[in-house]
């Protein structure tokens, strides 16, 4: 996909309806284990490592329109022309590129607590320790673009067509979803008081808040 290798697991029957999970920064396509086999019940979820994270490449270049590039890629792949997609944080920052980039392409968006592009503030510097199952230079570049994202990105978010559900961590969250869900024509914005790692720390509310979302 795009010149690089992606690692992904699929789960559920091949010709259900198509579901993508894009996992966070520093994650893995196991960050959603117990995720994708609640979804696999009635979607073909494919559930893959992002560049420079887990078993795919790590080409040393993180654009996060690239990234976005990579998903469509693997959707060419899969034989899939439009998905649901779900993604959290960084993966979430990857939907959004991809539904504006190409809006015939996703069925209907998931963010969970993502960054919206909006220049954020009072970020700790990262701090490299002992990690090896992704790429430092991935979180270096990614974090640049989290700080002082591309103004086009923000622009691009009024071009979403796709009915869209914006999860917010609520008080611990640091992100502000609501500029987010605001920016998107008719996204849903939902608070599930959890912090960061909604899918984690309140699975099931989490679970009852998509479902909820999306068609029987």
């Amino acid at each position: 996909m795009n010149g690089i290798k992606l690692l992904y697991r699929e789960e559920g029957d091949l010709a259900a309806p198509p579901l993508l999970l894009i996992h966070g920064r520093t994650a893995d396509h196991n960050d959603w284990n117990g995720i994708t086999q609640h979804f696999a019940a009635r979607y073909h979820v494919l559930v893959p490592d992002l560049r420079g994270h887990g078993g795919s490449d790590r080409p040393g270049a993180y654009p996060l329109p690239d990234l976005a590039g990579d998903m469509a890629g693997l959707l060419d792949h899969a034989g899939i022309s439009r998905a649901t997609v779900i993604g959290h944080s960084l993966g979430g920052m990857v939907a959004y590129l991809l539904a504006m980039r190409d809006p015939e392409r996703v069925e209907r968006l998931v963010l969970e607590d993502v960054p919206p592009p909006l220049p954020l503030e009072n970020r700790p510097p990262v701090v490299e320790d002992g990690s090896t199952g992704f790429d430092w230079r991935m979180v270096h570049e990614t974090e640049r673009q989290f700080l002082d994202p591309d103004p086009a990105w923000r622009a691009g978010l009024a071009r979403i067509t796709a009915p869209t559900l914006v999860l917010s961590g609520g008080a611990a969250s640091p992100f502000d979803a609501g500029a987010l869900a605001a920016a998107i024509p008719g996204a849903e914005l939902v608070t599930i008081e959890a912090g960061h790692l909604i899918h984690v720390t309140e699975r099931a509310a989490f679970l009852r808040a998509v479902d909820a979302f999306l068609p029987e």
